[in-house]
């Protein structure tokens, strides 16, 4: 490709830049243009439950019978490590619950999963659930540092949120 020097009263003099020409969306209600433009850390993200990756599984499991949750993050301090989650139970663990279950869970984790962060929009986050067909996702700060998770009853919560607070609009 070679470069040629630009004439006066070319084409190119007729460039526009994109972003000077922007539009702002339009949103056909309140609730679409809350779930574009806020961020998840307007959402609900805790409480949420860590053990570190040494835990095992049967403390694990324990710990999820007692809460009554559904997915744990494991952790290393701030650092997410992985998730394990119901669906790891059925695929990993059923039918030798007996010979794992003092097995350290970092050998059941689903390692380095998709995580959101605290700036996403909700609409980002809901669209990663759905895609990737996860019902929890790690939620982290800018520094990768878990803030927490976000999984179908807060996203379910948020929503009845903001269409009861703009229901009169």
């Amino acid at each position: 490709m070679t470069l040629r020097p630009r004439r006066q009263g070319s084409s190119t003099d007729d460039f526009r830049d994109p972003l000077n020409n922007f539009d702002a969306p339009v949103y056909q209600d309140e609730l679409e243009k809350a779930i574009a433009e806020d961020t998840v850390r307007s959402m609900t993200l805790t409480p949420m439950r860590t053990v570190s990756p040494d835990t095992s599984v049967q403390d694990v499991l324990k710990l999820m019978v007692e809460k009554d949750i559904a997915c744990i993050l494991v952790t290393d301090g701030p650092k997410l490590m992985g998730i394990f989650s119901e669906r790891d139970v059925l695929t990993k663990l059923a039918g030798h619950f007996e010979q794992v279950r003092h097995q350290p869970i970092r050998q059941f984790m689903t390692a380095e999963p998709v995580c959101g962060y605290e700036t996403d929009s909700p609409a980002t986050v809901i669209n990663m659930m759905a895609v990737g067909g996860f019902r929890h996702v790690p939620i982290l700060d800018m520094d990768e540092h878990v803030v927490g998770i976000l999984g179908p009853r807060r996203v379910t919560r948020y929503l009845q949120d903001m269409i009861f607070r703009h229901s009169g609009d």
